[in-house]
């Protein structure tokens, strides 16, 4: 399934600006993190007085974790808190929650980034298929490029210099602040829309997570969900292919291997991708 249409009746060839989600999207440094953060959480909520069995716990956390992707991390360490307190527990404060995982995270990505720091490993190596070429394709069209992550502002503008994704955005790079609530994706859409003052389908939303594919249709943009397999570099990843056609995706790709028949359909240029 290399581009899925999921509603053909959107307005093509309009687009001037498109924002880009990070992890899961563009960059496969960070692939694994769910298999961090879920046992993390399960660990501090089996320490509280009315704590379920592993199992699940396991369910509880995984599934608000997923319903939670997308927005910053720490929302969903005040998740987590609500469940310590939930459970009887005594909670610590989310950003401490947020350390702990970030801490887990930064060692079993250590060798991803030593790799691409010491040039051991291209760049393309932890990019999603096509990536780059996607937002070649975009760019020479004119479309103004914007990144938005959950993860931490300095750690995303230091993944997307390894990438050599920064002179794509330029200073049009946003990520997670420790005050998370001067920042929201939904928040930098309505400023980019304000600022190029753009209507519906001038704005374009590519991501794999609920939140900016549901950010982008409340605007009346147009979104591209990428159901990517982050372990496989190929093929849908079909539990993120059901949230993002959930959340009002109009297109689904399992990456950005077809890139020209996708954005020559976007752009109008041909009726069938």
């Amino acid at each position: 399934m290399p581009i899925e249409i999921i509603h053909p009746d959107i307005e093509r060839g309009r687009i001037r600006s498109a924002l880009f989600d990070f992890d899961g999207t563009l960059s496969l440094i960070r692939e694994g993190w769910q298999q961090v953060m879920i046992p993390m959480m399960v660990e501090v909520l089996a320490e509280t007085p009315g704590a379920e069995d592993e199992g699940a716990l396991h369910a509880t956390v995984k599934e608000y974790v997923e319903e939670l992707t997308g927005k910053q991390t720490i929302y969903q360490m005040l998740r987590l808190r609500e469940e310590v307190i939930k459970r009887g527990g005594q909670p610590r404060d989310p950003l401490d929650y947020k350390r702990a995982y970030l801490e887990r995270l930064r060692t079993r990505i250590a060798y991803r980034l030593a790799a691409l720091e010491e040039g051991a490993a291209h760049p393309d190596e932890y990019l999603v298929p096509g990536a780059r070429a996607m937002l070649e394709s975009l760019r020479s069209r004119g479309v103004v490029l914007y990144l938005a992550s959950g993860t931490d502002h300095a750690d995303v503008l230091r993944e997307a210099r390894l990438l050599d994704l920064v002179g794509y955005f330029g200073d049009n790079i946003y990520g997670a602040l420790d005050r998370y609530w001067e920042f929201s994706k939904a928040r930098l859409i309505a400023q980019i829309i304000d600022e190029h003052a753009l209507s519906g389908p001038e704005f374009l939303g590519v991501g794999d997570g609920f939140v900016e594919i549901e950010n982008t249709k409340q605007v009346g943009g147009i979104a591209v969900g990428v159901a990517s397999d982050e372990v496989r570099r190929q093929g849908v990843n079909e539990w993120k292919r059901q949230r993002l056609i959930r959340a009002g995706a109009d297109l689904i790709v399992p990456d950005f291997r077809e890139h020209a028949r996708l954005t020559a359909y976007l752009f109008g240029e041909v009726d069938q991708p």
